[in-house]
């Protein structure tokens, strides 16, 4: 029912399913005929050409410094401001770690790729792959050919991303619950829990990033040259899909499910902060002066801080640009799923979310009071060295 395009390579995150019974070549094979002479097509705007190639290149070097640097600052501010080590705080540092493991592993070998096909005339091993031996059920399969660094960087670039999708998901629920129960905060989101959590998501992530290599031996990674990353790609067996080209839907139900349990969430803490916002109001104006003295002074109580109010509202934000770096991900798999090959809108989708990665600095540094006061002190402190002896 699904088929696999065989000139697409399978992306890390959400692989999309398709193939085309008339097309038996993978990426692999059509590469030995040339730098991408045997699927000239695909090779347009974005991935032929001095100019075109030399652009990638210097978007790609600016990505990755704005990613490290603006990662840096922030494991800089959260491990040195001690407000910051809260279950909150972890979590942020979990996230701007696996973003910047985007930042100094994916990006870079991306951009030493691209200097080597543009200087070279012959075909990197991670370009070519280990597709070219024979595809036989042995359970090594892919593994049998010398490694190559697709092998590493592609599941970090997948780890990473259902590290950060997975740690979201956690900070939601970590402000939900200061939402809804802020009685209960304290007792039940401890760092202790936020600690074996976020161990647990980094685990079950790079798991889930390996289980094609793991659980089959029907599938290699290779740099693909549309979305220029190393991305799965299945050894057919002439022009058949392996019998267990199924394993890759974890990817894409793994995105899904946490995304939409994730909205489903915020939609719920959204509505409570409302509510408390429109009772707020209604009391400041006095509607509910007579009533006000029961459930307005039982309640104070149990009102949410405007700390953690505004904390929800930022990781509110930090979800609604996640998914909107994902959904062009989506959208190239739906228009794969109705036969169309986009190699110019793969490498704008995959760069896209890759991009995600230098947002949540901005996001921060927008509405975090304290993330810029620390910032500030971490600058203060830097230019008061030379003069640390006066004081």
């Amino acid at each position: 029912m699904t088929a696999l395009l065989p000139n697409v390579s399978l992306p890390g995150t959400i692989a999309a399913l398709l193939v085309t019974s008339d097309c038996p070549l993978n990426l692999t094979a059509a590469a030995q005929a040339g730098l991408g002479l045997g699927h000239a097509p695909l090779c347009t705007l974005c991935c032929c050409g001095f100019l075109n190639r030399t652009l990638a290149v210097v978007f790609m070097v600016s990505l990755a410094f704005a990613i490290v640097v603006g990662n840096v600052i922030t494991l800089t501010v959260f491990v040195q401001t001690r407000q910051s080590r809260t279950p909150q705080g972890y979590l942020k540092v979990s996230l701007a770690i696996a973003d910047m493991m985007v930042g100094v592993l994916v990006v870079p070998f991306s951009v030493y790729t691209e200097i080597s096909l543009m200087v070279t005339s012959a075909l990197p091993t991670w370009y070519q792959g280990s597709s070219t031996a024979p595809a036989i059920s042995s359970s090594l399969g892919g593994l049998v050919s010398p490694w190559q660094p697709c092998m590493l960087i592609g599941p970090v670039f997948a780890g990473c991303t259902f590290v950060s999708i997975s740690t979201i998901f956690l900070m939601t629920l970590e402000r939900s619950v200061a939402i809804l129960r802020p009685l209960h905060k304290d007792a039940l989101v401890t760092r202790r829990r936020t600690l074996f959590l976020i161990l647990l998501s980094w685990t079950a992530s790079f798991l889930l990033a390996l289980a094609p290599l793991i659980f089959s031996g029907n599938f290699t990674l290779e740099y693909n040259e549309c979305s220029r990353m190393c991305n799965y790609t299945p050894l057919l067996f002439g022009s058949q899909l392996p019998p267990d080209a199924h394993i890759l839907l974890l990817f894409p139900a793994f995105d899904f499910t946490l995304l939409g349990g994730t909205l489903a969430v915020n939609i719920v803490s959204f509505t409570s902060i409302r509510r408390y916002s429109r009772k707020r109001k209604l009391l400041s104006e006095g509607s509910l002066s007579d009533g006000g003295g029961a459930s307005g002074g039982g309640g104070c109580t149990h009102r949410p801080s405007f700390s953690d109010i505004k904390a929800a509202k930022t990781i509110g934000i930090l979800t609604f640009a996640f998914t909107a770096s994902f959904s062009p991900i989506a959208v190239f798999v739906l228009g794969n799923v109705v036969g169309y090959t986009w190699c110019n809108f793969s490498f704008f989708a995959f760069w896209i979310l890759t991009g995600n990665s230098c947002c949540n600095v901005i996001i921060y540094s927008v509405r975090d009071h304290r993330f810029r006061k620390g910032v500030t002190l971490l600058f203060q402190r830097e230019q008061s060295h030379p003069n640390g002896e006066k004081t």
